[in-house]
């Protein structure tokens, strides 16, 4: 029997006799997902009754579902999160305290933070992230999924001090998770946008690797995703060797494997969308505004506003050039008017 399967998960209502072959894509099979493709069958019994083709439910797979590789799935954290907004939100309305009091832009004054999508802001991009992680562990799954040694840090400590037994049983606190992402970025000088790349790294390896991130992974995880994250979007790379010097009793050798293993459980799949990277970013901002982690607001100054539509110029004359390298086009006499490029005028 030959099966010709594209786009579908299989799910197999027998426990033995299976054998196939295969040429690529997954297949959920016996509480693990296989690759799969066009598969040969053979030999399949089930209670010494051959089994045929009606035997077998095909549900699409849909992949578009995967937050880190598509713009229009949320975010896993931002779903974490959840739980814990609402519980705020009752002990607001049963307590009577209302919210922060909040600037507002007017006619004559600007608020704004020092915190754009092109350009974040360090400390409060940590900030966040460091909450999405800790949402990520207080909220995980009772079930749990699969674990993986290499994360485990019993059998690969990042110190010499002694790992307690219940490590595995107190989740870590959010300052907890800022300490050691900032001490990490800091000492490497990371830039902001490597936390963000870090966060979708982090949701990719729990969804491809079906893995749950608790008090005893998040700290070799969060290591495995700075340092895939440094490699790939930073211009100077940070070597395996730097980070044993910021973590001064782990080897060159454990580097090497958490970063080797890390890139096979990600499918090698290091790419990460602008379009992914900008859902990532609003999310993070939507997590600290109901989170009260909001960046102070500034009135916008002659200075900054001067240097925001510097920046703004830059991108317009990115554009443009790109518009003059495309094809050009005749324009008909309905469309003589173009778009014209005004320059903006500060008071």
């Amino acid at each position: 029997l030959f099966l010709s399967l594209t786009c579908c998960a299989v799910s197999l209502f027998i426990s033995s006799g299976v054998s196939f072959s295969t040429n690529g894509y997954a297949v959920h099979y016996e509480g693990n997902w296989v690759p799969f493709g066009t598969y040969t069958i053979v030999d399949i019994t089930y209670n010494d009754i051959p089994v045929t083709d009606s035997d077998f439910i095909f549900t699409e797979l849909n992949m578009e579902y995967n937050p880190s590789d598509h713009p229009r799935a949320s975010t896993i954290f931002l779903s974490k999160s959840q739980p814990d907004v609402r519980e705020k939100r009752k002990s607001l309305f049963i307590n009577h305290h209302g919210s922060r009091r909040r600037k507002h832009s007017s006619c004559s004054t600007i608020f704004l933070d020092d915190n754009t999508v092109s350009q974040p802001n360090l400390k409060f991009t940590i900030k966040c992230v460091s909450l999405a992680i800790y949402y990520h562990i207080k909220n995980r799954d009772t079930d749990g999924g699969m674990q993986q040694d290499i994360f485990d840090e019993k059998l690969h400590p990042l110190s010499k001090s002694e790992v307690p037994s219940d490590y595995d049983k107190h989740n870590p606190e959010q300052k907890q998770i800022y300490r050691f992402v900032r001490t990490l970025f800091s000492a490497a000088q990371l830039t902001a946008e490597c936390a963000i790349v870090t966060l979708v790294y982090v949701e990719r390896l729990l969804t491809y690797a079906d893995i749950d991130i608790g008090p005893g992974n998040w700290k070799r995880m969060l290591l495995g995703a700075i340092l895939l994250a440094s490699k790939v979007w930073d211009d100077q790379a940070v070597w395996n060797v730097d980070y044993c010097q910021i973590l001064k009793d782990i080897t060159v050798e454990d580097m090497n494997e958490l970063e080797r293993q890390f890139l096979e459980l990600l499918q090698f799949n290091i790419n990460v969308p602008s379009s992914v990277y900008a859902k990532y970013y609003f999310d993070l901002r939507s997590l600290s505004e109901t989170n009260n982690l909001s960046f102070p607001l500034e009135p916008l100054s002659q200075d900054k506003a001067q240097r925001l539509e510097a920046i703004s110029r830059l991108c317009d004359d990115k554009y443009k050039d790109a518009r003059r390298a495309g094809k050009k086009r005749s324009a008909s006499v309905d469309n003589l008017v173009g778009v014209r490029w005004v320059p903006a005028i500060l008071s």
